[in-house]
This record gives C-alpha cells, sequence and structure tokens, in this order.
C-alpha cells in the first residue's frame, strides 16, 4: 500500500495541515474521540466504532502511537490487559472535537436520525455544557447508559454535576449518595439532549429528584434540538 505524502511534503508549513497529517486519515479522530473518556481495550474500540475493521483499526492505532496521540500499557492485575489510552497531548484533542461538533450542529444534512455510542454522547453534552443560571446548588447526577445500537450492551456510568460553577461530565464510578440516578439507553437519552423531547416521554428511568436530571438536561442539551 503506498504511503500518502504529507502535506509538508508538497512544502505547506501550516500548522493546521500538519494537524491534517496526524489524525485527518479515515478514522483516525473517531480512534481519538473514543479514547478521550478514559483508556479501551483493542475489542472496546472495536464495538464501540461500527464499521472500522481490525486492520484499519491497527493501522489507526500504530500511526496515532507514533505520532505521540497514543500510547499502549498494560493494566495491572487483576485487570492484566492490554488497552490504548491518549497522552497528555493527545487528551488535548477534546477541544479539537467540541469546537467540531459545535461547527456541525449547523449542519442539515446531519444525521440526527443515527445513535451514538455512550461515551460520543457524553462528550457532545460536554461539548455544549454550561452553566446553571442564579445561585442554586449544584445537582449531582448518576447516569447509565447503554448503548441502543446492539443488544446485550452493559451500561456505562458517568457522574453529571450541573451549578453555577459550570457543569461537569465525567467517566468514573459512582459514589452511593447523588440527587437522581438515571437508567436510560443511547436512543432514549440522545432524543433529550439532542432531540429536544420532553422527560416525561422519553422511556428512561429515574430515581431520585427529577428536578436534579431537568437541571442536567437544560445545562447540556443542544441549543434549537440540534445534533452532535
Amino acid at each position: 500500500m503506498a504511503t500518502r505524502r504529507t502535506y509538508g511534503s508538497y512544502n505547506d508549513g501550516c500548522a493546521s495541515a500538519h494537524a491534517l497529517d496526524l489524525i485527518g486519515d479515515r478514522w483516525a479522530l473517531i480512534v481519538v474521540r473514543e479514547l478521550l473518556l478514559g483508556p479501551k481495550r483493542f475489542i472496546d474500540l472495536q464495538h464501540d466504532i461500527p464499521g472500522i475493521g481490525p486492520g484499519a483499526l491497527s493501522r489507526r492505532l500504530q500511526e496515532l502511537e507514533e505520532s505521540g496521540v497514543v500510547v499502549r500499557r498494560a493494566l495491572p492485575r487483576p485487570a492484566d490487559v492490554t488497552v490504548y489510552d491518549l497522552t497528555d497531548w493527545g487528551r488535548d484533542l477534546e477541544e479539537v472535537n467540541a469546537a467540531l461538533s459545535r461547527w456541525a450542529v449547523r449542519s442539515p444534512r446531519l444525521p440526527l436520525e443515527a445513535d451514538m455510542s455512550p461515551d460520543t454522547l457524553v462528550l457532545a453534552m460536554r461539548s455544549h455544557a454550561r452553566a446553571v443560571p442564579g445561585d442554586g446548588p449544584s445537582r449531582v447526577v448518576a447516569l447509565r447508559l447503554t448503548d441502543a445500537r446492539t443488544a446485550g450492551n452493559e451500561p456505562v456510568a458517568y457522574l453529571a454535576t450541573a451549578g453555577p460553577a459550570g457543569t461537569t461530565i465525567t467517566k468514573r464510578p459512582l459514589p452511593d449518595h447523588v440527587d437522581a440516578r438515571v437508567e436510560a439507553t443511547t436512543a432514549a437519552w440522545k432524543a433529550l439532549v439532542i432531540g429536544g423531547a420532553p422527560l416525561e416521554d422519553a422511556g428512561i428511568t429515574v430515581i431520585g429528584d427529577t428536578a436534579a436530571v431537568r437541571v442536567l438536561l437544560d445545562a447540556t442539551r443542544l441549543d434549537g434540538g440540534q445534533g452532535a
């Protein structure tokens, strides 16, 4: 297979052109996106990126490693598995992913009917997250999302905090005490965050303070019901 020439080889010294040399190949930025919230095994990346073959995924991971964007490491026992993670420099690409998300929501060809992985949906929320108006208390919501694209998936846990100081959503074990707990498929949660559906019609499970869930949605819902 012929190696693609870099923009630099055409005497183009632009930094944005060099960025495309690093992450502009098909699947490269999608692989990065799926690692922004934490490391994953090769098999997890295959599952979370429908359409990518093992050969293409191996090539992209190798190229991203060589570029200093991704690092491969072994988790200690009892996990005892090899995972792929972003370097500190690679994690800075969340700003790029967020900027692309905010830009693309205005596209008339955005595939609003398509589903998303749990991490991708949470990244969309983070891209558009904003502080809660007023001086009320922060609300903490435990969010468990199940990938609706295929059957038999385990839910993925995220902890969201929304308040006047800002809104954060992280991928982490959930604490015992929160204002509300939400169980939802990615399709149902996307209908709320991106589709603008009413909470009452979403078909999700809320345990605890429903008002806290509304605060989180108001702080992360995409403007105008657009997608990310």
